[in-house]
């Protein structure tokens, strides 16, 4: 092992190791631990109230939840959780300001469970925090919060799929004592349950099992069907109207509609009104924010090579350009904001510079500087993201990002291609800590948004159906080819990372197009689509028929020797270069047992491999011990 570990190393410090010699200017090498540990600070929030700031911090060598008063120093503040095996990732305040709380699973399972803690409670007798209350205390069951009521800031509306593992009923959670109510047991395969501004269930979503998708109105003695989509088509409640009778949906419905748009859906009469579409007609509707006190349209966004903001609110403008004269060629973003809206915390940040946090007064105009998330990086020795394109085999124009390494000719160089997980996502522009790590070593670094991506419309989307390994994967060889024709990269030093899809290009790189790497590694990345498709989680089975549609159909012969033909487990044989294979041991969505077996394969034919799996991770490692 310490052999093949060795080989994997050398080959990856290989690739650079020409392009590190010929120029005595590139930066120093930033330690691992700037770009992968934990932040000294992040996920700053501040209560309703304005009174106090709430913040992850690492607490006993975890991220942990931190609060102090408002116009304190952030050296006061005390920490109010005490987990040591799971990291915090993610928090909210009541709107009441009494509680904090979080959803935690167990190693990476992804059963989540809600905490609720009181950052004004004193600590027990021998305790470093106060209480936490676990609030669904539930084994194997996975929450979901679907509304948190302004009228009573003491409730929660939530699903618990502790009945069906497949589907969640809609509980009432009461923070204060635990106590649970059920609203409504889900027998009808709803997928989400939707309230109003007065925060009354007006609304749900259901999932038919041949992939369609319903809103349903909610009757007193059942429901109503007002909207429905096919199985390549998807819409999206977003906010409701202070009318109470029309909803802002985003929706790409229609055989003659490629990009999303933003309308006004009438749930009585079914009239829809046409709000926004990507002015441009470059790519899909982005997102909306509305002022939770007026309920009014503040901006809507796009993103494209880079987000663009268009704004509805005039003062909001006013305030966001007076930011980005202040904080020239940065890009601002407003996080969270007292309940008068009037002082927010918001964040500054590049694809050079992993972002500050300041506090922004909207009477008086002014910015105070709180915290940098990692103050220990050189962002001077950081590199440039640039937006590019390439046509990819049957001349579908695939937009990227490269990042080159600085201080280094652009010729020649070694390249390590990124690809993102999902594949139903897609990579944007900012900082990124894996292309900037890769980057400062001496690499170039591609993130390709490959056919099956995100944002670029439904034709884009839909033109990576069934071409996992095939199209999909031509759409990142066409990526490397694009890059040697230009001089930019050297074809003998190509290395393939990514993690989740990332993982399975990885491996169907080195296996279907053995000529085009030199090494890969494999996070996360399952290696047959059989097996994959046979043990996806319960709480997924809303998706299985777009499955089904998107990868491949198991069920019948022709669709699983397709998805046979795609896995590189059955491709083995193919492997010519040494591979790093990553795993979390609790994943849920691909499961151990994906990288075990073509470890073992790869094992069994005496070809170099590298396993790392940890006990006590899931999709994607959270602990930096396992990160390092």
């Amino acid at each position: 092992m310490k052999k093949i570990i060795f080989m994997t190393i050398l080959c990856m410090a290989g690739l650079a190791t020409n392009a590190q010699q010929k120029s005595k200017v590139l930066p120093p090498i930033i330690d691992r631990e700037v770009f992968f540990g934990d932040p000294e600070i992040s996920g700053s929030k501040l209560s309703p109230n304005g009174k106090y700031i709430s913040f992850i911090k690492p607490f006993n060598g975890t991220r942990n939840i931190w609060v102090k008063k408002a116009g304190d120093p952030f050296e006061s503040a005390r920490p109010i959780t005490a987990d040591t095996k799971r990291p915090i990732s993610s928090y909210f305040w009541s709107h009441d300001n009494k509680y904090i709380l979080y959803a935690q699973d167990k190693g990476g399972n992804e059963n989540f469970m809600i905490y609720a803690v009181n950052p004004m409670d004193k600590k027990a007798a021998g305790q470093e925090v106060p209480l936490s209350r676990n609030l669904t205390d539930k084994e194997n069951v996975r929450v979901q919060i679907y509304a948190v009521p302004k009228s009573n800031p003491d409730l929660m509306y939530i699903g618990l799929n502790d009945r069906d593992p497949a589907w969640h009923d809609l509980y009432e959670l009461k923070i204060s004592t635990g106590e649970l109510k059920l609203m409504r047991e889900n027998k009808d395969r709803m997928v989400a349950w939707i309230f109003d501004l007065k925060d009354k269930l007006k609304l749900a979503m259901r999932s038919n099992e041949d992939g369609s998708t319903e809103l349903l109105k909610v009757e007193p003695k059942g429901f109503t069907k007002i909207y429905s989509t096919n199985l390549l088509e998807s819409f999206n409640p977003v906010y409701f109207h202070t009318d109470g009778a029309q909803i802002y949906m985003e929706t790409n419905k229609g055989d003659d509609v490629n990009f999303s748009k933003l309308i006004l859906f009438n749930i009585n009469n079914k009239k829809e009104t046409l709000v926004e579409s990507d002015p441009e007609k470059k790519v899909d509707f982005g997102s909306v924010s509305f002022s939770e006190n007026t309920h009014q349209m503040i901006a809507t966004s796009y993103e494209d090579d880079k987000t663009r903001i268009y704004w509805k609110d005039k003062n909001y403008e006013s305030d966001y350009k007076l930011l980005k004269k202040q904080f020239k060629g940065m890009e601002v973003s407003f996080n969270n904001s007292t309940k008068d809206e009037m002082t927010w915390l918001i964040s500054v940040y590049s694809d050079t510079d992993p972002g500050s946090v300041y506090l922004f007064d909207r009477n008086t105009k002014k910015t105070l500087l709180q915290y940098k998330s990692r103050p220990k990086m050189p962002i001077q020795d950081l590199s440039p993201m640039r937006a590019i394109s390439y046509k990819s085999s049957d001349g579908l124009v695939i937009p990227a990002y490269l990042t080159l390494p600085k201080g280094i000719p652009a010729k020649n160089l070694p390249l390590i291609v990124n690809p993102h997980g999902g594949p139903w996502a897609r990579d944007g522009w900012g900082y990124d800590s894996y292309a900037q790590f890769l980057a400062n070593r001496g690499y170039a670094v591609l993130q390709s948004n490959f056919r099956s991506s995100t944002g670029f419309g439904k034709k884009f989307l839909n033109a990576g159906n069934k071409q996992w390994g095939d199209l999909m994967q031509d759409d990142l060889t066409y990526g490397v080819k694009h890059l040697i024709n230009k001089g930019i990269v050297d074809p003998k030093r190509v290395g393939i990372m990514g993690g989740s899809y990332g993982g399975y290009a990885t491996l169907a790189g080195l296996t279907f197009t053995p000529d085009v790497y030199a090494c890969g590694v494999s996070i996360v990345g399952p290696s047959s689509l059989l097996t994959l498709l046979q043990s996806i989680p319960p709480y997924w089975e809303a998706g299985r028929k777009i499955f089904h549609e998107r990868m491949g159909d198991p069920t019948n012969p022709a669709g699983e020797a397709q998805l046979k033909k795609q896995s590189p487990l059955y491709a083995v044989d193919q492997i010519k270069v040494p591979l790093m294979v990553v795993q979390g041991a609790n994943d849920p969505r691909v499961k151990k047992a994906e990288s075990d077996q073509i470890v073992l394969a790869m094992k069994d034919k005496n070809l170099a491999v590298e396993y790392i799996c940890a006990p006590d991770e899931g999709h994607g490692f959270q602990r930096p011990v396992n990160n390092m």
